[in-house]
């Protein structure tokens, strides 16, 4: 199971509210349990945490034919899907233990229906087979009758904003084992996760949520793709409280000069008139669209911005522009662009647009690259280069982390250095008017 393919990943929430004392009150006589399967028992354990009132959730294995244990699960559901077998795969659930003096069975299921999409059948996302069923499965005649009661409640829900029939196998409880040690507690222990969407959006139609930290009852709207750069445009989709989110927003977007049109969105919906390669499953997704459709995406982020960038260049550059930006390459001299280039103006970046040369810092090297005696302060960082046996020292953007070029000792006044750059990793911008 990959951390990058569930729906309910959710390195979300700030803190986790099943410590270990609440479950040793979990074990008190007066606590009840039910069994629950969102697909990846991961971020189920971490949502269902979540409820004021829950004393203990844990990650197990469900009314399957088989031993229950994580390599006889992965191992059953190919013969499953080969069609070698008749015997029924676990699903891969969590068992939720709750007070019931302080939360009633309704609320935990609502939080249930609204953390997933149960219309999926035999998935979550992109996670695929029969152990990723939505599931119920419940220890008493009374816990069924609320969990069938709630699905109609939310199948109505569901069905007045278009979507399917449920597909959650709701039935007795037969067979429960509890998952390895490491699958429990796992995005506390393993806290770079993705953020969930949210299930499907749509909300129990009483207005009841599970959630410690309830999400916003409206829904944001629909991105319009009429109002979209419809030749290439990025969407950010998020999540309410997402950290991982708000990180990205901090680390790139609230500085972002990109010649790339970028908007955010609560929405997990494509904008209108838009498509996508494949479902949404975790937030953030950064998807790239060109022509109204998407060409690629970028799922999850925790802090890595060198490499969001390096995502983002290989779908604007050239190939040559590639080898020289990610293979420290370098182009013919006399060859690359921007060699003759005077205009008042600046050089950037071409993926991040950071300004990274002034023009009255260029000069003629005689060299046939671009030269320049001095960089714009901070946009530059300096590596050791001692590759093709001699011993140079490399210029690399400080934004993107793409190489420029090398930068030598025999420039012109006042700094004496010459920053010998590749041009065809240079995107110029003249000065307004100019």
């Amino acid at each position: 199971m990959a951390i990058s393919t569930s729906l309910l990943l959710s390195a979300c929430a700030d803190s986790n509210s099943a410590t270990k004392a609440s479950k040793e009150v979990a074990k008190a006589g007066n606590a009840e349990s039910i069994v629950l399967g969102m697909g990846c028992f991961w971020g189920a354990e971490k949502r269902m945490s979540a409820i004021l009132g829950v004393l203990d959730v844990e990650s197990g294995y469900a009314n399957g034919d088989i031993a229950g244990t994580y390599e006889a699960v992965l191992a059953h559901e190919k013969t499953v899907r080969a069609g070698k077998t008749t015997q029924r795969n676990h699903a891969e659930v969590v068992k939720v233990s709750f007070d019931p003096a302080r939360v009633n069975l309704e609320t935990v299921l609502i939080q249930f229906w609204e953390s997933h999409n149960p219309t999926q059948g035999d998935r979550q996302g992109n996670d695929i087979g029969t152990n990723y069923r939505s599931a119920v499965y419940t220890n008493s005649d009374a816990q069924l009758s609320v969990a069938l009661q709630t699905r109609a409640a939310y199948q109505g829900a569901l069905t007045a904003q278009k979507f399917g029939q449920i597909t959650t196998d709701i039935a007795p409880l037969k067979t429960y084992f509890s998952a390895e040690e490491y699958h429990q507690d796992y995005l506390v222990k393993n806290p770079n996760g993705y953020c969930g969407l949210g299930g499907t959006g749509v909300k129990y139609p009483n207005g009841k949520t599970g959630a410690s930290n309830p999400p916003v009852a409206v829904k944001a709207p629909r991105l319009d793709g009429k109002a979209l750069s419809f030749e290439r445009q990025l969407v950010i989709f998020e999540a309410e409280d997402c950290a991982y989110c708000r990180k990205f927003k901090a680390d790139v977007l609230d500085h972002w000069k990109s010649p790339v049109a970028v908007t955010r969105t609560l929405n997990p919906e494509v904008p209108t008139g838009w498509s996508l390669e494949k479902a949404l499953f975790a937030t953030p997704t950064i998807v790239l669209f060109e022509k109204g459709k998407e060409v690629s995406r970028y799922t999850g982020y925790n802090g890595e911005t060198a490499r969001f960038w390096q995502w983002l260049g290989y779908q604007l550059l050239t190939p040559a522009q590639q080898k020289i930006a990610f293979e420290q390459g370098t182009e013919r001299p006399f060859t690359g662009s921007n060699l003759d280039e005077k205009r008042p103006g600046t050089f950037v970046d071409p993926i991040t647009g950071v300004a990274l040369f002034r023009s009255d810092t260029k000069y003629e090297s005689g060299t046939g690259w671009p030269s320049f005696f001095n960089p714009l302060p901070g946009a530059i960082s300096l590596h050791e280069d001692v590759s093709m046996g001699m011993k140079r020292v490399e210029v690399r953007s400080a934004s993107s982390g793409i190489h420029l070029g090398h930068v030598f000792d025999d420039g012109p006044a006042p700094t004496y250095k010459r920053y010998c750059i590749n041009g065809n990793v240079l995107k110029f911008v003249p000065d307004a008017g100019k």
